[in-house]
């Protein structure tokens, strides 16, 4: 697996106040869970990966890093993870999920399989989540925004409050793509922003340039 802007964008943009305990769900080869251990000093990190190979990818990269003390990998999916950890709580949940509805090119087929196949999974994850934030805990996930608008429903559902929002866009005159939605269990007020990662082909913009500098070295 590849170090994706997805991943680079939520480890740098996921947010909260000075957390003790943070879960990544999905952590593939490990690299949001890495930027937020750079972050958090004092966090504790606990990373899940149900696929063998990105786990085992994930765990010689945890060992490698100078925060190797304070990250675990758990290779095992999410509903296994909290089934085996029904008392844990977190200040910060983070999950870039690897489930896309944009790859159907039929608005209605979309639709259904939202409220269906996909629906199930994002379901599962939200109820989750819901139960085991901190009080103040909050979650963060980066999602193509036909998925974001399914997930803050299921957020509502579950008792959770849609409390940020950044578009990420590829282009200042381009539609958004993907959406970084920040949910927690206090109502907050919040204003919508947007993160334009080109000004044009190949040449980074430099809001972009400036989120990732502590973590990129080629900015």
């Amino acid at each position: 697996m590849k170090v994706n802007t997805d991943g680079v964008l939520l480890g740098a943009l996921a947010n909260a106040s000075a957390p003790k305990t943070i879960l990544d769900i999905g952590t593939g080869t490990g690299v949001i869970a890495l930027m937020l251990a750079q972050r958090f000093q004092n966090a504790i990190i606990d990373a899940v990966e149900i696929d063998e190979a990105a786990a085992n990818t994930a765990e010689e990269n945890f060992k490698r890093s100078k925060f190797a003390n304070r990250l675990q990998l758990f290779s095992l999916g999410f509903d296994a993870y909290f089934e085996t950890n029904p008392e844990k709580k977190y200040d910060l949940i983070v999950s870039n999920p690897p489930f896309f509805l944009n790859s159907l090119t039929s608005p209605g087929a979309k639709k259904s399989l939202a409220r269906h196949t996909d629906g199930a999974f994002f379901e599962r994850l939200i109820k989750s989540v819901s139960n085991h934030l901190a009080t103040d805990g909050v979650c963060a996930m980066i999602l193509p925004l036909e998925t974001a608008d399914l997930v803050k429903e299921l957020a509502i559902a579950n008792g959770l409050y849609l409390q940020g929002a950044v578009n990420i866009k590829s282009f200042v005159d381009a539609p958004p793509n993907r959406q970084i939605v920040t949910f927690g269990r206090q109502a907050v007020t919040h204003a919508g922003k947007e993160l334009v990662i080109y000004n044009e082909p190949k040449v980074y913009s430099s809001a972009y340039q400036n989120t990732l500098k502590e973590f990129l070295t080629i900015f």
